[in-house]
């Protein structure tokens, strides 16, 4: 992150966040993160751990994260969301 009034152009911007979104989609299976967290999260609610209120909003929170992400590109194939990160990132 920049330090406030640095000046950062909206084409840095959109490269770093194609970057990010190029690692994260190929570095794992993301399409199934949601479920893969879901069976986490509900092996970890049986515990004692799992009874942790605040715990319990931030597992929600990560998994609505990862829905809303593979949702947002599931129209997409891998090979179009690799050619629009490659092409933002060299732009």
């Amino acid at each position: 992150m920049t330090k406030e009034n640095e000046k950062t152009s909206e084409l840095d911007v959109m490269r770093a966040m194609a970057k990010f979104l190029s690692d994260l989609w190929f570095e794992d299976e993301i399409r199934d993160q949601p479920e893969q967290l879901s069976e986490i999260f509900d092996a970890i609610l049986v515990t004692e751990v799992g009874d942790y209120q605040h715990l319990r909003i931030k597992m929600i929170n990560c998994i609505k994260t990862s829905k809303m992400l593979v949702k947002a590109l599931e129209p997409f194939s891998d090979i179009e969301i690799k050619t629009a990160c490659t092409t933002i990132i060299n732009a």
